[in-house]
């Protein structure tokens, strides 16, 4: 498959697509990453025993106002409407990590991905913020888009390679 970047022009510099001609449609985009941790870190976040405060409460809302502030931050991202934002975080005690989950959907005219994954990102940062002084392993790990629906190009599935 053949993919050409959208945000070069044919001189190959940098500028924002246009979407004006492109019809209004439902969007949403998943996307997912860990937090790596300790054990004991993990369980102090259980146990809510960080002086700081409630740690997946404010990663929550950090993930969540990055979202809607997306195009603030990444240079070529429109300004969209977004009607519902959503960040899930869950404790994995198997593998000593916080998995973060993060759902953005709008009725517009570009798609939503780059709202998710800035949340995920930025929830994985303030999670970070929360616990670094209790542990210097932390590492932010696989964030990446893992569905995304509506548009011109249609749904999309994360699956990873045999």
């Amino acid at each position: 498959m053949t993919a050409e970047f959208t945000h070069l022009d044919s001189q190959g510099q940098a500028h924002m697509v246009d979407v004006g001609a492109k019809p209004i449609t439902h969007r949403q985009a998943r996307a997912q990453g860990l937090v790596r941790m300790q054990a004991a870190t993990l369980r102090l976040i259980q146990a809510g025993g960080f002086a700081k405060g409630d740690v997946l409460a404010v990663a929550r809302i950090a993930g969540i106002q990055a979202a809607k502030k997306c195009a603030d931050l990444i240079p070529l991202c429109h300004p969209l409407l977004i009607h519902h934002v959503s960040v899930e975080i869950n404790l994995d005690e198997a593998d000593n990590c916080a998995v973060i989950v993060a759902t953005a959907g709008l009725h517009g005219q570009t798609g939503v991905e780059m709202e998710a994954l800035t949340a995920v990102s930025v929830a994985a940062l303030a999670l970070y913020d929360m616990c670094k002084s209790v542990d210097k392993t932390l590492s932010i790990d696989a964030i990446r888009l893992v569905a995304k629906t509506g548009g011109r190009s249609g749904d999309w599935f994360y699956s990873p390679e045999p």
